[in-house]
Formats: C-alpha cells, structure tokens, sequence
C-alpha cells in the first residue's frame, strides 16, 4: 500500500510538471514594447514570395506547410501551424520577437535572418490569412544611412567602446537604449564578444574584450558591430583592430588538408587517388580487350 502510494504521488509530480512544461513552451512572454511592433515593410505579392524562399529553407522542416497540418510530430512541444487560429492570433511584433529570441526547441535567427528577412517571413505566413491587416511602423528604414558607428579600444581596461549617433539634419541624435551586439571574425563564422547590450543616454556600450583572442600576424582583429533600433532599424559596421594576440600561423586553406583544393590537397591523398583512377582505367582495358580477342576469334 505504501509502495501504491509512493508510485501514484511520483506520477501525479511527473505528469503535473509535464503539462506545465508544455503550456509555459506555449506560452511567450512578449515585453509590451516589442508586442506593439510592426513592420517598415510593406508586405505584398514580392514581399510573400521572398519570404516562401526564407521559411522553406529555415521553417518548414519544423512548422511544415502553413495549413496543411504537417508540422512534425516528434518534437514537443509540437510546432504550431503557421496558419493556426493561435498563430494568427499573434500581433506581428510578437512573431518577430519569437524569431529574434527563440526559446527551448525553437532557435533564435537573431543572428541568422537579417530584420528585412524575418519581416518578409512574416509577410509570407500573414499572406494565408485574408482578415489580416496590416499596420506599418513608422520607422523610416532610409533613416539606417543617418547612423554612424565608431568603435575604440582602452588598453588599460581591455574594454571596446562603441558609439552610436545620426546625423539628423537638425543636429547630431544619439541612439539611446538601442540594442548592440559586438562580434570577432573567427574562421569558420563570427564569435560574439561579451552580452548583447543596450546604449546608455550618450548612445554608448561598452564591452569586455577577451585577452587571449587570436589575431592576426600583427594582432589585428576584424570587428563587427550590430545595432538594432526601433526608429533607425538595423544597421551593421565593420573595423579593423589592433587588439589581438599576434599570431603567426598560416591559415586553414594555407596548407595541404583534404578540404582544401586539388592544388593543396595531401600527396598521400593525390597518390591514393591517382592509383585508383590507373587502377579502374586498367580493368576496362583489361575487360576490352578480351571482349576484342573473343569477338576476333569468333566464339559465340
């Protein structure tokens, strides 16, 4: 009776907590501010069929054709449809918002999908729905060339600060609590340097720049800095910087590796492959020319 009664208690935990698991993997806290925002673009007919391109090579392995109820099945919780009455639901801000944070099963396309991107995913899954209206934001995305992005480095504090202003034609604005990203060109992608942070009033962040990152054979390291604003939009820049360890090694695709091209690839490899090939050439020659002496000598 004891043991019954031990079991049942475990399992009532386990199912209890399953289920609430499964409703708060539903559920998305969306900040009111990002609930309430909307797209520059205009979504049409070019907008939707971007858009197709962009959710069939990221979303449909998970979500499957919006409508047709193929979204798979395995995972959980399982994928809404995209055409969903629940999904529908959804303000625009908030679709965008699930797609730059991600959350448990779903990955974040932060850095991924570029803004136009995720919008004309958007446009496509609103494109099934023939109530929806949309609402455009008043964010002017021409406003993105008025920003400019300067970066320094204190040696003292191993720090990288990052400014951020527009030369608006009525003077210089700072972009204040704009968000920030700051990542480091790696070989294979880029690494993001520290958290991704947020401007102060001066429209400056500043990060931790690790010590022992690899540059270059001078200590250079190329820098990219991304900004995300709700009134000036996306906008990225690129520097070089001399704050790296200096490293002299040839690059990945400076030596002989099986990835590299035929020119580089290893001599065991080029030897191997050569045998095969006169190896293979030499059966057909062989299986010819005794096809030859039977024909020659008449035997059916």
């Amino acid at each position: 009776m004891f043991k019954e009664n031990i079991y049942y208690k475990v399992s009532t935990i386990l199912i209890a907590t399953f289920l609430s698991l499964n409703v708060f993997a539903q559920n998305w806290d969306v900040p009111a501010d990002k609930k309430a925002k909307n797209s520059y673009l205009k979504f049409d007919d070019a907008t939707s069929k971007e858009g197709e391109v962009i959710y069939t090579k990221n979303c449909v392995s998970c979500h499957g054709n919006p409508g047709k109820g193929n979204s798979l099945k395995t995972l959980n919780p399982i994928p809404p449809d995209m055409l969903s009455t629940q999904t529908q639901a959804l303000t625009d801000g908030e679709l965008f918002y699930i797609l730059v944070a991600g959350r448990m099963i779903m990955p974040s396309f932060k850095n991924i999908l570029s803004e136009n991107e995720r919008w004309k995913v958007i446009s496509y899954i609103r494109g099934f729905n023939k109530k929806y209206v949309q609402v455009l934001s008043k964010t002017d995305p021409n406003k993105s060339e008025l920003v400019r992005i300067s970066t320094s480095f204190d040696n003292k504090t191993n720090k990288i600060k990052v400014e951020v202003k527009a030369n608006e034609p009525k003077g210089v604005v700072f972009l204040k609590d704009a968000e920030i990203m700051l990542f480091a060109k790696r070989n294979f992608g880029r690494l993001q340097i520290d958290n991704t942070l947020r401007t102060n009033n001066e429209g400056v962040a500043t990060f931790n720049f690790p010590k022992d990152l690899p540059g270059d054979k001078a200590g250079n390291v190329e820098i990219f800095v991304k900004v995300n604003d709700d009134i000036y939009g996306e906008i990225e820049s690129q520097s070089n910087l001399k704050i790296g360890i200096p490293t002299d090694k040839p690059g990945l695709n400076e030596k002989r590796a099986i990835w590299n091209v035929m020119a580089k690839a290893p001599i065991w490899l080029l030897i191997t492959y050569t045998f095969c090939m006169l190896l293979v050439i030499s059966c057909f020659i062989y299986i010819f020319y005794n096809l030859y002496r039977i024909q020659k000598s008449g035997i059916n």
